[in-house]
């Protein structure tokens, strides 16, 4: 049975490291992860690892609501979390979207 999504909205990012740097910024995203998870708003964050490109990660967060994200994204906290991630970075893009429906696996 679907489970209903609401009106999350998701924002993923896709980061390229650069080489070498890859332990450092699992480091420094954890220690700065709570600028985004203390945020009222968020619902949680997920940093992955591709495992068909070096050097990618893949940051996926929830939000309530699209607006509330938009409102964090411009913040000073949002920019100093910003600030401390940039030097590791090469490239990246970002993609949103509103979850339609979750389906939850039979191990969950």
């Amino acid at each position: 049975m679907p489970e209903p999504a609401g009106n999350v909205f998701r924002v993923m990012l896709r980061m390229q490291i650069k080489p070498g740097l890859e332990h450092d910024f699992e480091k420094v995203w954890l220690e700065v992860g709570d600028s985004v998870t203390t945020h009222p708003a968020n619902l949680g964050q997920w940093l992955s690892r591709s495992t068909e490109e070096d050097g990618v990660y893949y940051i996926v967060s929830d939000w309530t609501n699209e607006p509330l994200f938009r409102e964090f994204e411009t913040s000073d906290r949002h920019l100093q979390h910003r600030q401390k991630l940039h030097p590791y970075r090469s490239g990246g893009s970002m993609t949103t979207m509103h979850v339609v429906a979750a389906l939850s696996g039979a191990a969950s």
